[in-house]
């Protein structure tokens, strides 16, 4: 039965119930069957055992680069320019294979590559871009900090100028990847007080990533505690157009629906196993899709897959088009992370005792989506970012 899980996870399973891929284009569909073909080939057979070890599986990164997509929708500097809903498909499928696999591409590629293109000079975008888009160096995106996560606008982290370089003392926390990428986007108030992103190169004396342990979600991606102190980098590495948070929080808007698209695909992989499971386990001499309360699980789970779906296509076209807000994309992952949530949990109870194994992997998406639930914004953040563009008033304190 196991195996034929793991067999399912890389096929369609009729999650297509609205028939959303006959909207996508040829580019969209070869893309994510691209993704979809990896994630069942090499990290769904491997990744339980680096899950269970809290190890990061470096063999896959350079399996990764071969498939050519890191950069997703930049356009020029080696990247290949997808839309934005090939983009977000990318991110369905990795979390579908893996959410720890999803988060160190998500954070490369997205909140690392992305803070550069978006924000940085054309010399900036020159030096770090081609080589990331090869994965030949590897990005990291430093902005939460012990004390603040929900209110990352509140950094205590400081870049003092001193002549010709920024000197930067402060904290992060639960930055992925930090521990081995080439760069780190270092999110710091300087002397005015305006929030800039520093690009800080690995092997810079004074920044020191420290793996986190104890985790339960997510294990198998490495983030870590960085301390920084007295830490010099030349003022050119100050990324050129990063002059307040709003240009911070560009890219976080750009990055958030990435994860509502996320949530999709752990939900699609937990209905996945949840049908298989279903159809070969027999209970009171049939299979357990005979019984009345697995149609109604099963509808419903497929009911809050279709609607995430078609939540981020639209979101996606959104983008493509320019007319996404930071509202219609906190409403996404909120809904999604929400909806996941759900489904997840719904499916890791019907494999009942057999879903608290990894062998099973529900076990992993089940303990992972409670990340997804938190980061880049939490349920309760979210709801007051779409709360303030309904009612015009802000809940939460104002910076």
């Amino acid at each position: 039965m196991v195996a034929d899980l793991e067999k399912s996870l890389g096929q369609s399973l009729g999650t297509d119930f609205y028939l959303m891929d006959e909207l996508l284009t040829e580019e969209e569909r070869n893309v994510r069957d691209k993704v979809r073909v990896f994630c069942d080939k090499e990290v769904i057979p491997i990744i339980n055992d680096y899950w269970e070890r809290a190890e990061f599986p470096f063999e896959l990164v350079p399996k990764i680069a071969a498939l050519n997509i890191a950069g997703n929708d930049i356009k020029g500097y080696g990247c290949p320019g997808l839309s934005a809903v090939a983009s977000g498909l990318i991110m369905l499928e990795m979390a579908r294979g893996d959410a720890s696999v999803c988060t160190f591409f998500g954070v490369h590629s997205g909140l690392a590559m992305h803070s550069i293109s978006m924000l940085g000079s054309e010399e900036q975008k020159q030096r770090w871009l081609p080589a990331m888009a090869r994965m030949e160096k590897i990005g990291a995106f430093g902005l939460t900090e012990p004390n603040h996560g929900s209110d990352a606008v509140a950094l205590e982290t400081r870049a003092q100028r001193d002549g010709n370089e920024y000197i930067i003392n402060g904290a992060k926390r639960w930055i992925g990847n930090a521990s081995f990428a080439d760069v780190t986007v270092i999110w710091a108030r300087d002397d005015e007080g305006n929030v800039g992103g520093f690009l800080v190169e690995k092997g810079t004396p004074g920044f020191e990533p420290k793996v986190m342990t104890g985790k339960v979600s997510k294990r198998a991606v490495w983030q870590t505690d960085i301390s920084l102190t007295d830490v010099r980098v030349p003022a050119e590495n100050r990324l050129a157009l990063s002059r307040s948070f709003k240009d911070t929080a560009l890219v976080l808007t750009a990055t958030r629906s990435g994860v509502a698209w996320e949530a999709v695909g752990h939900a699609i992989a937990a209905y996945e196993i949840a049908l298989t499971y279903a159809k070969e386990r027999i209970q009171f001499d049939k299979p357990l899709i005979s019984f009345q309360i697995i149609q109604n699980k099963l509808a419903i789970m497929l009911a809050n897959v279709t609607t995430m779906q078609l939540l981020c296509l639209r979101l996606g076209q959104l983008q493509e088009e320019h007319k996404m807000t930071a509202s219609m994309a906190s409403m996404a992952k909120m809904n999604n992370a929400r909806l996941a949530r759900e489904v997840v949990a719904d499916a890791r109870e019907m494999l009942g005792g057999n879903g608290i194994l990894l062998d099973y992997h529900i076990a992993r998406h089940h303990a992972d989506i409670e990340a997804v639930f938190t980061y880049e914004g939490t349920d309760t953040i979210q709801s007051l970012i779409v709360g303030r563009e309904i009612t015009g008033r802000q809940a939460f304190s104002p910076r």
